[in-house]
C-alpha cells in the first residue's frame, strides 16, 4: 500500500477532504440552517461523544468509587501520618529544636507543651489512638499513654483548689464565660478550632476523606458553621495566652465532643494550671491595667498563688511514669512529628526508622522479606500446578463432541455453586493425619498407622487446597482458546507425515499458548492475594503475606502498614505483569476467538 492511499490529500480522484477545501475556496459551506458546515460537524461530533460518555458515566463513576478510591486511600493510608502533629500540636512547634543524640531528656518547654497536648487529647479522647500508632513503632507507648493520661487531673493539684477556693465564682461555668469572652478574639478561636477539628476527626485526612466528605456531606461541618457559645477576648488573650488558647480548646471539645454546654460546665483543670503559670509570668501593674471587673481579682490571686507550691512539668511527667526521662519515648516521637512517613514501607520491607536513618531491624525480627518470598513461590507453584492439571481437562473439553463437552463443563463449574469455606474446610477434613486420605494409605499398606503423612498446616496443605480452588479459572480460558483451533491444521500436519507428538507440539500447542497466558495471569493474580484459605490449612509456613495484612486491618489495627504491605504486593503484580508483557506479549494474551 502506498503512502497516497493513507492520505486523503494526496490522491487524485475526488473526495470529501478535497470537495470541502474547494468549497471553502470559493466561500463557506452552510448547513440547511445557516451555519457554516465544519462548525456544524464539530457540534455534531461532540453531541455524540457526550452522549457516548453519558452512556458508560455511571459504569465510570461505579468503578472510580469501589475500585480507584480504595485503592488510591491504600496508597494514601501507607505514608499517612498526620495522628501524631495533629493530637501534639504545640509538642510538634517546640521537640524538633530537641537533640536526641544528646543524651538528655527534653527541656521543659516541651514537657510543658506536651501537658497541654495530652490533656486536651485525654479529654477528646484520642490519647489511645496516638499511643496505639507509637506502640508501632516502639512497644509500651500505648501503656504508656493511657497510664499517663488517667494522672493529668493531679498536676499541680494545690494550685487548682487554691483558685477555686479564692472566690465562689471561680468554680461557677457562666463566670469564666463572661470572663474570658469579648471581643477581637476570632483569630484565636479560629486557629484552636482547626486544631481541635484536626484532633477530633480523622476521616477528613487524605484527598480521599475530602472528596467523600464533599460529596456525601458526612463529616464534620465547615469550621466557620461551629457556635460555641463564646468569643475569646482580645484582650485577655493578650493578657493571659495560655489561659485563652486552654479555656478555648475546653470550650470547642466540650461543644463538639461531648455535645454539651460551656456554661454549663466547670473549666478543666488544664485551664487553671494555665492560668496560675500566666499570673506567675505576668508583670502586677499590667494586670491592674486590665479593662475587665475581675483587675483587681487577678492581682490578689496572683499574690496568694505564689505561695502554693507548685511542680515543674517534668517532675510531674517523672513521677507518673519515669519512662518520659528515657530518651526512647521522645526519640520515636520526634521521629513520627511529620505529616507523612516511611515508617510503613520500612517495617514492610523488615527496616526501621531511626534518627540516624533507616537501618535493618533485628534478624529475629525480619519476617516480611520471608512472607513475600514464601508468597511468590507458593504462587509460581500453584499456577503451574493448575496449568499442568488444567491443561489436559480443556484439551479434552475443546475435543470432545460439543453435547458431551457441555456435560462435563458442569463438573468443572460445580466447586462454583459450593462455598470457598466449604471446600477448604472439607480439604483440611481431608488432609489431616486422622483424615481420609491417610485412612486410605494406611488401609492399603503404603503407609504405616504410626507414620501418617502430615499434609495439613504446611505449604503442601496449601498448594492442594488452592490448586482444587483455582483450577476452574485456568481450564475456562484454555478451553475457550483451544475450542477455536480448527482441527483441520492436526489433520494437515499429520497428512505430511508428522508424528502425533510433532503435530501436537509444532501445531497445536503453540495455538494453546495464549489460553495459557490468560489462565495463568488469573491464577497467579487470584492466588498472591488469597488469605482464607491459606489462614484455614496453611498453619505457620504456608500462609501468605496477604494473611499479614489481613491481620493488621483486623486485629492490630495498624492499617498503615497493612496499607505498605498491599502497596509492595501491587507493586511486584504489575512489575510482573510488565515483565510477562515484555517476554510473552500481553497482545498474546486471549481469552478465545
Amino acid at each position: 500500500m502506498s503512502d497516497a492511499t493513507s492520505n486523503a490529500n494526496a490522491i487524485d480522484a475526488p473526495t470529501p477532504e478535497k470537495g470541502l477545501a474547494a468549497a471553502d475556496a470559493k466561500g463557506p459551506v452552510l448547513a440547511a440552517d445557516g451555519t457554516p458546515l465544519r462548525k456544524s460537524l464539530r457540534r455534531a461530533l461532540r453531541a455524540q461523544k457526550l452522549r457516548a460518555l453519558m452512556l458508560i458515566a455511571p459504569l465510570l463513576i461505579f468503578v472510580l468509587i469501589t475500585f480507584i478510591a480504595p485503592i488510591l486511600d491504600m496508597l494514601f493510608r501507607s505514608v499517612e501520618n498526620q495522628i501524631v502533629s495533629d493530637t501534639l500540636p504545640r509538642t510538634a512547634q517546640v521537640l524538633p529544636e530537641w537533640d536526641s543524640a544528646s543524651g538528655e531528656p527534653p527541656s521543659e518547654a516541651v514537657y510543658e507543651a506536651f501537658y497541654y497536648d495530652l490533656f486536651a487529647a485525654v479529654e477528646a479522647r484520642q490519647h489511645t489512638r496516638l499511643g496505639q500508632r507509637l506502640n508501632y513503632e516502639n512497644t509500651g507507648m500505648s501503656s504508656l499513654f493511657r497510664g499517663t493520661g488517667r494522672d493529668l487531673d493531679d498536676f499541680r493539684e494545690a494550685q487548682v483548689e487554691y483558685i477555686e477556693d479564692f472566690a465562689p465564682e471561680w468554680e461557677e461555668a457562666e463566670f469564666w464565660v463572661s470572663f474570658m469572652g469579648g471581643e477581637g478574639g476570632e483569630a484565636l478561636l479560629d486557629s484552636r478550632r482547626d486544631v481541635v477539628l484536626a484532633l477530633m476527626d480523622e476521616s477528613q485526612r487524605g484527598p480521599i476523606g475530602t472528596l467523600w466528605c464533599a460529596t456525601f456531606a458526612a463529616c464534620e461541618p465547615a469550621p466557620g458553621s461551629i457556635d460555641i457559645g463564646y468569643t475569646p477576648s482580645a484582650e485577655v488573650a493578650e493578657l493571659l495566652p495560655r489561659t485563652a488558647e486552654a479555656y478555648a480548646d475546653f470550650a470547642l471539645i466540650t461543644v463538639l465532643e461531648e455535645e454539651d454546654a460551656i456554661a454549663e460546665e466547670e473549666p478543666w483543670e488544664a485551664v487553671y494550671v494555665a492560668l496560675a503559670q500566666d499570673l506567675a509570668e505576668t508583670p502586677e501593674a499590667e494586670l491592674a491595667a486590665f479593662s475587665g471587673p475581675q483587675a483587681q481579682a487577678l492581682v490578689d490571686l496572683k499574690a496568694g498563688l505564689a505561695d502554693v507550691e507548685t511542680q515543674s512539668f517534668r517532675d510531674f511527667f517523672e513521677e507518673a511514669d519515669d519512662d518520659w526521662l528515657m530518651i526512647g519515648p521522645w526519640r520515636t516521637i520526634q521521629t513520627y512529628l511529620p505529616d507523612y512517613t516511611t515508617g510503613y514501607f520500612l517495617n514492610a520491607a523488615d527496616m526501621q526508622k531511626t534518627p540516624d536513618g533507616p537501618e535493618f531491624r533485628p534478624e529475629n525480627e525480619r519476617i516480611y522479606g520471608l512472607l513475600l518470598q514464601r508468597t511468590m513461590f507458593l504462587s509460581l507453584t500453584i499456577t503451574f500446578s493448575c496449568i499442568l492439571l488444567g491443561y489436559p481437562v480443556a484439551y479434552l473439553l475443546s475435543n470432545l463432541p460439543m453435547r458431551t463437552a457441555n456435560l462435563l463443563m458442569i463438573l468443572v463449574l460445580l466447586p462454583f455453586w459450593t462455598s470457598l469455606l466449604v471446600r477448604t474446610s472439607a480439604w483440611k477434613v481431608m488432609l489431616q493425619q486422622q483424615g481420609v486420605i491417610n485412612d486410605v494409605l494406611v488401609w492399603l499398606g503404603l503407609v504405616g498407622d504410626g507414620s501418617r503423612l502430615v499434609m495439613i498446616n504446611n505449604q503442601f496443605g496449601t498448594i492442594v487446597a488452592m490448586t482444587h480452588i483455582l483450577l476452574p479459572f485456568m481450564i475456562l480460558p484454555m478451553y475457550s482458546v483451544m475450542s477455536t483451533i480448527p482441527p483441520s491444521y492436526v489433520r494437515a500436519a499429520k497428512s505430511l507425515g508428522a508424528t502425533n507428538w510433532t503435530t501436537f507440539w509444532r501445531v497445536y500447542f503453540p495455538q494453546s499458548v495464549p489460553g495459557i497466558g490468560a489462565g495463568s495471569i488469573l491464577v497467579f493474580i487470584l492466588s498472591i492475594g488469597y488469605y482464607i484459605t491459606p489462614e484455614i490449612v496453611g498453619g505457620t509456613t504456608g500462609t501468605f503475606i496477604s494473611n499479614r495484612i489481613a491481620y493488621h486491618i483486623s486485629s492490630s489495627l495498624n492499617w498503615g502498614l497493612a496499607a505498605a504491605l498491599g502497596s509492595i504486593l501491587l507493586i511486584v503484580v504489575l512489575v510482573l505483569y510488565w515483565a510477562y508483557d515484555k517476554i510473552v506479549g500481553i497482545d498474546n494474551v486471549k481469552l478465545g476467538g
